[in-house]
């Protein structure tokens, strides 16, 4: 999520995504539209909050985490059920198998490639692009675990006395990244809004001529 209002920066919002924020600890679903909004709030009991740049949706405060999670995992295969490009933070998903966590994240990364392979359309590689570039998506997962990697490393290197230029270079990859992942979600937005356009039509045969 972004740390101002904790609203992505899409151009097109029939993507949802459903995650933890980090700084509330509250369950909370971006995107949609008002059929979108009824499907959280009946089958995730989801709550309309205003926000900066409009409403979003967000589960009560007192919901015990299990509820939490039956909630989100329900609302989103109902949004998925509905048409709606959904992405669920696995931790919040009761399908997930306990323990097998690296394994579920191969499987996803798996059916993630078997998607771009056959994507013929533009907004197919727009849903791909989103699940990749989302705040609570993968690239900006990765991000931040670099970056609390190389925060950890470049404190312990300097607490000991030690060159912390190594952890530096990895500040600098992890910011390359960051800048990388903004411009895939330009490009995002610019598959998501691209017109749909039909294959074109092969040239009419002209009917024979009788001699």
């Amino acid at each position: 999520m972004t740390p101002d209002d904790g609203k992505p920066q899409f151009a097109v919002l029939e993507y949802i995504s459903i995650a933890r924020d980090p700084r509330t600890q509250l369950v909370v679903a971006i995107g949609g539209d008002e059929r979108a909004a009824g499907i959280l709030q009946t089958t995730g009991q989801f709550i309309s909050h205003p926000g900066p740049r409009g409403p979003y949706h967000r589960q009560p405060h007192a919901l015990p985490v299990e509820q939490q999670r039956q909630g989100a995992t329900a609302a989103a295969h109902a949004l998925l059920l509905a048409g709606f490009s959904v992405h669920l933070d696995p931790t919040l998903n009761i399908l997930t198998t306990p323990g097998g966590d690296q394994q579920a994240a191969h499987r996803y990364l798996e059916h993630l490639m078997e998607r771009a392979d056959a994507a013929d359309k533009d907004r197919s590689v727009a849903d791909i692009l989103t699940e990749l570039c989302a705040p609570s998506g993968l690239l900006p997962g990765i991000d931040r675990a670099l970056r609390s990697t190389w925060f950890s490393w470049g404190e312990r290197l300097r607490d000991s006395g030690q060159d912390p230029a190594p952890a530096e270079r990895l500040m600098q990859i992890t910011t390359s990244l960051a800048q990388h992942t903004r411009q895939i979600e330009q490009l995002r937005n610019t598959a998501a809004t691209r017109p749909v356009t039909s294959p074109p039509q092969p040239p009419a045969v002209p009917p024979a001529r009788r001699r």
